[in-house]
């Protein structure tokens, strides 16, 4: 007994079965109706939106038996070929397997003669981006100016590889990715079709893990019939190693509470449950960037989820700029989780960098000295390697601070400053001294960091530092005088990885392995240790 995948079965055969692609069916259709038909169409878009179920459908529109129409029969011979793939006149050609330009020509060779059985002979050209330079330049000409009996469609997901003569001679397309709505209600028109019980949380879980892509929620859809556990949220969360809504607002909470040990806990429950931690990581991104929608667009509303009200509470707790630095944190976590020791190394480190990079985790409050106690503000002294230029920078000259320039990078390292408010800080440069009065300048690129939350978080660590009462002015400039600490630290970073690298390509044990077994160094995995960051 043969089985058709859903993906397959459900396959739109009109363009009124097509989910998320209104924009293109208007056209399609108005043209078809008034007979304004172009010779070349390219439809772009991500894996499973329909560009392939477009092409298959035009081509019917085209040679139904009944006619052209926006609105073919779908059961006359012509159709029906089309729709089981044997229709002669419908050539489906696989550009990644045929990209040399002896297989383009052999395809060129066959245009000039008549339809075998319908109207129109159309060439669905498939990942057409993989063609070489020699193929697109043996098509162009054809495709200007083809016969009058034949129509190409092109589809890609990668446009941006097309060469921009080709694109010219094309009626484009782009096929837009479906949101996890459309995706929702649609599969649940398909089960209960099929007569299937199904959860409408399952059915979103599944929406969300296809991403943009009809046919990947198909797939999944059938991925969790064949579990026989049911449809059930739970059994849907199991299939796909995702985490639970809770785990992702425990870890929130956590951070708002300054409590790394719950955070870590919740981590080991995820682990415990055989969960996917890089999707940890990916979910706690998403509600990150969630809450930034909340904090920074008022009448921001998401409803495609079922923790909203929950999540605008939490959202209630952040400022905008401590989220942007997160969402920043995971994203980069998430990235590197390949190079970790393992996946909860990695998770566990992403989540601790959260905490250290918290408004709220300070010198005065969050970091304990050897013998236990937390040191107090005033008994901080500025870095090794810094006092000296510390020291100068606080001396009084005519009620004036004596604060250089060049000694702005030694003055941030020194001053007790959590993470975010010094990366901040690391980008400005110091225009000039007025009395108390300090004027910073920064490139516009980094106006809208410039809150007045920063500033004054600045304003009350200077004072501190130089016990005065500092004021400060920041202005926005073309392009700074000086570098800035972070295009210091960055500088000193760099120097350090090339050392790092020169030492490893002259280590003689490295150069004798490299030639006995013909191997290679990989540059991008040597860390220099012991460089300063902002």
């Amino acid at each position: 007994m043969s089985y058709q995948v859903l993906a397959r079965k459900w396959r739109p055969k009109t363009f009124s079965e097509l989910v998320g692609q209104d924009h293109v069916v208007k056209v399609l259709t108005h043209g078809l109706a008034e007979g304004r038909i172009h010779h070349a169409f390219l439809f772009t878009g991500t894996r499973g939106v329909g560009k392939t179920t477009i092409a298959r459908i035009l081509a019917k529109s085209l040679n139904c038996l009944e006619g052209v129409s926006a609105e073919p029969c779908g059961v006359c011979e012509h159709c029906a070929a089309i729709d089981e793939g044997r229709f002669v006149d419908l050539m489906e050609i696989d550009a990644a397997s045929r990209t040399k330009v002896d297989d383009t020509r052999e395809i060129l060779d066959n245009v000039p003669y008549a339809p075998a059985q319908g109207r129109y002979k159309v060439y669905l050209i498939d990942e057409v981006h993989m063609l070489s330079m020699h193929s697109f330049n043996a098509l162009l000409k054809t495709l200007e100016e083809p016969p009058e009996h034949v129509k190409f469609v092109l589809a890609t997901t990668h446009p941006q590889k097309i060469p921009v003569t080709i694109l010219s001679r094309c009626l484009q397309f782009n096929l837009r990715r479906l949101s996890v709505d459309q995706i929702t209600r649609q599969l649940q028109q398909i089960t209960h079709s099929e007569g299937f019980d199904a959860a409408d949380d399952a059915l979103n879980q599944i929406a969300v893990a296809a991403d943009g892509s009809m046919r990947d929620g198909l797939s999944l859809l059938d991925q969790a019939i064949a579990t026989e556990e049911g449809l059930t949220a739970e059994n849907i969360r199991q299939m796909l190693g995702s985490v639970e809504q809770g785990h992702i607002h425990a870890l929130l909470k956590a951070l708002v509470k300054q409590k790394p040990d719950e955070a870590i806990a919740v981590i080991d429950d995820v682990f415990a449950q055989a969960r996917d931690l890089g999707q940890l990581m990916v979910d706690l991104a998403e509600a990150l960037h969630r809450i930034g929608l909340i904090l920074a667009l008022p009448d921001y509303r998401d409803d495609s989820r079922n923790d909203w009200d929950s999540l605008v509470g939490l959202a209630a707790q952040f400022d905008p700029e401590d989220i942007q630095l997160f969402y920043e944190i995971v994203v980069r976590g998430r990235k590197d989780l390949d190079l970790a020791p393992s996946p909860k190394t990695g998770c566990q480190m992403t989540i601790l960098r959260l905490f250290a990079f918290s408004p709220n985790q300070t010198p005065t409050d969050g970091a304990a000295s050897p013998g236990g106690a937390a040191p107090q503000l005033d008994d901080l002294e500025p870095a090794q390697g810094v006092s000296e230029a510390a020291d100068d920078a606080t001396s009084s000259r005519s009620g004036e601070l004596d604060l250089k320039p060049d000694q702005w990078a030694s003055v941030l390292e020194a001053m007790p400053l959590n993470g975010s408010v010094k990366a901040v800080a690391g980008l400005l440069v110091v225009e000039s001294i007025q009395a108390q009065q300090v004027v910073f300048g920064v490139t516009d690129d980094y106006k809208e960091l410039m809150t007045e939350r920063f500033q004054s978080t600045l304003t009350s660590a200077l004072s501190e530092f130089y016990k005065a009462n500092v004021t400060i002015k920041i202005v926005f400039l073309d392009e700074p005088k000086q570098p800035t600490p972070a295009d210091l630290a960055h500088q000193e970073q760099a120097e350090a990885q090339a050392e790092a690298q020169q030492a490893i390509e002259s280590d003689p044990l490295v150069n004798k392995l490299k030639d006995r077994f013909d191997a290679q160094v990989l540059t991008e995995s040597i860390r220099p240790v012991g460089t300063r960051s902002h």
